[in-house]
């Protein structure tokens, strides 16, 4: 049986991590040019209890949807032995699933190969390549400000104690000179998530990275936030002690996921 620490992993994996795909689809030429023409439906689950815990993967032509239930039949299926097994795979670790549709071999290696490109956001991945710096800085964004709401949505005390006491709040995030932004929304203890900046009222705290480069010397620890902010790799608009704040969820999601 899973533990509740392996539930909350894997919830942040397949509703916070795996929608990242998204990004390398539409941002990457060579995975855009692999899923133009591809219309399928993947499966990527495991064993939890009687049923399964996972995600449908829906490919339609260079767009991807990502649902839950039902989890029974697809073209390509990827199945693991227990919760614990899928969160070791996703993480980077060895675990391998039995796979169903082996003979798609087109989907099957354009899936794959995909998967492997998100393996830019573990802590450890340092992109020479400027487009593969992009998408690092990117996806570790806007899987970072999901995952924030759901961690509160989970239930998690000292997320559920921060935002429970918190007005209506804007956590805007963005690097300058690039499209990359996303924000997190907090209002009574409840949160959720966006891409791009929200338009309806000014943010109660902006963290602005200054370029890829000094964003990848904070998502990377080669700089500790404070020393970040004093190097101007960071700048921050509004509530340094708020920043702060989101700053030590941000690290205790990267721990969770990595």
């Amino acid at each position: 049986m899973a533990s509740n620490k392996d539930l909350l992993v894997a919830d942040l994996y397949l509703k916070a991590v795996l929608p990242v795909l998204k990004v390398i689809i539409q941002d990457d030429p060579k995975t855009a040019r692999k899923f133009e023409n591809i219309t399928a439906h993947v499966i990527f689950r495991a064993r939890h209890e009687d049923s399964y815990l996972g995600a449908n993967l829906y490919f339609n032509k260079g767009k991807l949807s990502i649902t839950e239930e039902p989890l029974n039949s697809g073209d390509l299926i990827f199945t693991f032995g227990s919760v614990k097994k899928m969160n070791t795979f996703l993480a980077g670790g060895l675990a391998l699933p039995s796979i169903k549709g082996l003979f798609k071999f087109k989907l099957l290696t354009s899936f794959i190969s995909t998967l492997l490109l998100m393996k830019l956001m573990m802590p450890d991945a340092r992109p020479k390549d400027e487009q593969k710096k992009y998408l690092k800085v990117k996806m570790a964004l806007y899987m970072v400000t999901t995952a924030l709401s759901k961690l509160n949505k989970s239930g998690d005390l000292d997320m559920t104690e921060w935002t429970g006491q918190q007005p209506d709040r804007i956590y805007q995030l963005s690097v300058d000179d690039t499209d990359i932004a996303a924000y997190l929304r907090v209002k009574a203890g409840k949160t959720k998530s966006g891409r791009g900046f929200y338009q309806r009222k000014r943010p109660f705290v902006h963290m602005r990275f200054n370029g890829v480069d000094n964003a990848l010397k904070v998502l990377l620890k080669d700089a500790e936030f404070v020393e970040a902010v004093d190097n101007k790799y960071i700048c921050i608009e509004g509530s340094p002690e708020y920043a702060a704040n989101i700053n030590d969820f941000m690290m205790r999601i990267q721990a969770l996921t990595t």
